[in-house]
């Protein structure tokens, strides 16, 4: 486990412990950030100008993130969290109740939220060429999703590490994000999964959250 992920799974027991106040602080940084973000690019956003933004002294910031790109990662993680849970949760714009609780539900289900909440990510997909995005994603998948091969596929595991494999993944998914974007968001959510799920399918069965 690296270490900016040690202070994702910290932040993320910590939150649990936060009272009222400490939580709205803590969205009101977020809020800040994000806002920021819809105005100028990631690189020329700095801690100092998301303080100012969100009315909040340096030491608050630093009592909830170690740096800007720890804010950015755990926004992306809140967000992984959200999509690989055991069960798909409803949310006001989409909902599966009725859909497989599969892979391209779960692609399904990440493309409406990176529609509908762009101004949360994408000065974060953005940056470098999405590189930052590509790197929080592979470290979220290392982590907390295992990969289930497909039966065509099983037989060459042996010569593919899963490193390898959420390597590969996580790189075309990225790409795949910035061929959406560059298209304005065209065709929808169900449809561009589609297209992921035609390219990733020989290879994989089925993401799976580690313990499940």
């Amino acid at each position: 486990m690296n270490t900016f992920h040690k202070m994702y799974i910290i932040g993320r027991g910590a939150l649990h412990t936060m009272d009222r106040r400490q939580k709205k602080t803590r969205q009101a940084i977020i809020d800040a950030f994000v806002k920021l973000l819809t105005k100028t690019s990631y690189e020329k956003v700095s801690v100092k100008d998301i303080i100012d933004a969100a009315d909040v002294g340096r030491s608050t910031f630093y009592s909830h993130f170690e740096t800007k790109d720890d804010l950015a990662r755990q926004i992306c993680f809140e967000l992984f969290d959200h999509i690989f849970s055991p069960v798909i949760p409803p949310c006001s714009t989409h909902n599966f109740p009725e859909m497989p609780q599969n892979t391209e539900t779960r692609i399904t289900h990440i493309l409406y939220h990176l529609r509908d909440k762009r101004e949360y990510y994408l000065g974060i997909i953005n940056y470098d060429d999405g590189t930052l995005f590509l790197g929080f994603f592979r470290d979220y998948m290392l982590q907390n999703v295992s990969i289930k091969m497909s039966g065509s596929y099983d037989e060459y595991s042996q010569r593919v590490p899963e490193d390898f494999l959420i390597n590969s993944l996580t790189s075309s998914f990225v790409g795949m994000i910035r061929w959406w974007l560059k298209n304005k968001m065209n065709p929808g959510p169900e449809v561009v999964a589609g297209y992921y799920m035609a390219l990733i399918n020989p290879a994989i069965a089925e993401f799976q959250t580690k313990g499940e």
